[in-house]
């Protein structure tokens, strides 16, 4: 809605990606899932650092919600010209192509339970779109139904 303050800044992923893991490794334990930081060491953009945890925190957490345990959680990322584009990937139980534009729509508020009948609000990632979307980058969902889900976004480098 435009209230939060914009402040970029350079940071590394692959703290924040290790941030996020620590938040979560409890749940991931519990549910026996591998969460795995393929970021290279010193992965650094230009980019609100609250947003992005935020970012992370979301995707982290949708992504444990919707994995069946054993499952696994990867991290990577590629660098394309001006952007490092970042990948959140999960064993998941996956979206039906015909829901993922429904995920970033205001007012559609779609929401499932997730694996071990997890609830949410249906905005965390409208919040996730729009934060990207501020930091310069575009969000994008790759996904089938009992194939997991792929999650990929972008970040611009240094200026």
């Amino acid at each position: 809605m435009g209230s939060i303050k914009f402040n970029p800044e350079q940071i590394n992923l692959t703290g924040i990606t290790e941030e996020t893991f620590s938040l979560y490794q409890s749940k991931a334990k519990q549910k026996d899932i591998l969460l795995t930081n393929n970021l290279q060491d010193g992965c650094l953009v230009y980019a609100d650092k609250n947003m992005t945890k935020t970012i992370f925190r979301n995707l982290v957490s949708n992504a444990l919600k919707f994995t069946d345990r054993g499952g696994v959680i990867e991290v990577s990322s590629h660098r394309y010209e001006k952007f490092e584009e970042i990948s959140i990937r999960d064993t998941g139980v996956g979206i039906n192509p015909d829901d993922i534009d429904k995920l970033f729509e205001l007012d559609n508020h779609y929401t499932t339970k997730g694996t071990e009948d997890e609830g949410g609000t249906g905005l965390g990632l409208i919040l996730v779109k729009e934060f990207v979307e501020k930091n310069g980058g575009a969000i994008r969902v790759e996904s089938q139904p009992g194939q997991g889900t792929n999650f990929i976004f972008t970040l611009p480098l240094i200026q």
